[in-house]
């Protein structure tokens, strides 16, 4: 069968590599992709957004199953317009994707019905949010409405610059994702990533794992789109994940299908587990980027059978098999990441990583200049390994990300090391 897979990434080159894999795949396309998916998969010249020209290529291309990576094709409706040309796809419909598109919609709907998530308030004027922080004190959780690139969340430690930051959003900080705001109390504890394939009121868990989104080693500095992850992770032992499936996932694929907004596709809920107990940060409507990368890494079974199946209405089947290895992914970015970096850096090292065969270096901001692989965007690489132990993957992954080389990168050295700790404490 012909595939397609949707978006530029990291994300999406493990998920076109674990597609690839699939004896069921005669054919793999991406649009747009990145050098490293290019590998794998034939080039597809459309903007993921570009939806009306990608349902042209599906029908005349015959292809017979499109996954999406990114969020905002998916949020413009992707997935209408393929199904109304009776093509397969997965992903949610666009009045489900409003769950990650609109963090209004999302914290109001968790009050609803009762997911538990942070105190917050939604602003749409500056003096009213600005009286609010006053009230509320330090440190405190910004949010822009709409879709920013996983840039929009901002933790502020002091009043200033939670003043600032507000009057920088409603500036035009994010264009019309932040014309509306939330802001929410600052909960503390440790991350998580929790992430299912779901149809209706029914799920599949992913293998768990942990983003890490802060640029700076010890959870510093500003938000990004994710710095690295590992997977399985430790801070989901079996008793939480019972309490996330029947307090969080259920009723929120039950609330959503009582709203009339039935999901399919991938659900991921960020989570915040501490004192507070296990609150939602934040859904997504697809895989996370960096956390796609180490639970690929672990996936046994064969994607695609598992999505063909959940388009036939047979999610009741699905048994994903799980390696028993740790994976960690450690990304390296442009320098001036999250903010302004320069492009079109050459790349080396990768071959040279790689031959340890439990590495796998996945792109996502890269290009082809002059026949050379060259820096674009402001996460480059993520680096991956598989080990017997959490340690031993994290040791493996920073040894391979030695080896690769361009001007400014810089990353993370301390991916894993929540979890190493959580399991010295275990033991």
């Amino acid at each position: 069968m012909k595939v397609l897979v949707v978006g530029n990434g990291g994300r999406e080159h493990a998920l076109a590599w674990k597609i690839k894999q699939s004896p069921l795949v005669s054919k793999l396309y991406v649009a747009k992709g990145n050098a490293g998916i290019w590998q794998i998969a034939e080039k597809v010249d459309i903007s993921p957004t570009d939806v009306e020209k990608l349902v042209e290529f599906a029908l005349k291309e015959k292809i017979d199953l499109t996954v999406v990576g990114p969020e905002q094709p998916l949020s413009e409706g992707i997935v209408d317009v393929f199904e109304e040309a009776r093509l397969k796809i997965f992903g949610h419909r666009k009045n489900a994707a409003i769950l990650e598109a609109s963090k209004v919609f999302a914290k109001n709907f968790m009050k609803k019905y009762g997911v538990p998530t942070a105190f917050y308030e939604t602003f749409d004027n500056e003096d009213d949010a600005i009286d609010f922080i006053k009230k509320m004190g330090t440190p405190i959780v910004i949010k822009a409405d709409g879709l920013a690139a996983g840039k929009g969340v901002v933790i502020a430690k002091t009043e200033e610059e939670a003043i600032q930051t507000v009057k920088d959003m409603f500036g035009g900080l994010f264009g019309e994702a932040s014309k509306r705001i939330v802001i929410e109390e600052f909960l503390e504890g440790e991350e998580a990533s929790y992430i299912a394939m779901v149809d209706g009121d029914k799920l599949v868990p992913m293998a768990t794992s942990q983003d890490h989104k802060q640029v700076f080693d010890g959870d510093k500095g500003p938000n990004t789109g994710g710095m690295g992850a590992y997977s399985p992770a430790p801070v989901i032992t079996p008793e939480i994940e019972k309490e996330i499936l029947e307090k969080i996932m259920y009723p929120t694929l039950k609330g959503m299908q009582a709203e009339g907004r039935r999901m399919r596709g991938f659900l991921y809920a960020g989570l915040m587990i501490g004192p507070k107990g296990i609150n939602v940060l934040e859904f997504n409507v697809r895989m996370g980027d960096p956390e796609t990368q180490p639970i690929m890494r672990r996936l046994k079974s064969d994607l695609v059978q598992h999505i063909l199946d959940i388009l036939d209405g047979k999610i009741d089947t699905v048994q994903p098999v799980w390696s028993e290895k740790w994976s960690i992914g450690v990304v390296m970015a442009s320098k001036g990441y999250p903010g302004k970096y320069e492009k079109g850096f050459e790349i080396t090292g990768i071959e040279d990583a790689e031959k340890d065969p439990d590495i796998v270096v996945f792109h996502s901001g890269t290009d082809i200049k002059d026949g050379k692989l060259v820096t674009a965007g402001g996460r480059v690489l993520t680096v991956t390994a598989v080990g017997d132990t959490l340690k031993e993957a994290k040791e493996k992954a920073y040894k391979a990300v030695e080896k690769i080389h361009f001007e400014g990168a810089h990353y993370r050295k301390d991916i894993g090391d929540k979890g190493i700790k959580r399991l010295q404490q275990l033991s």
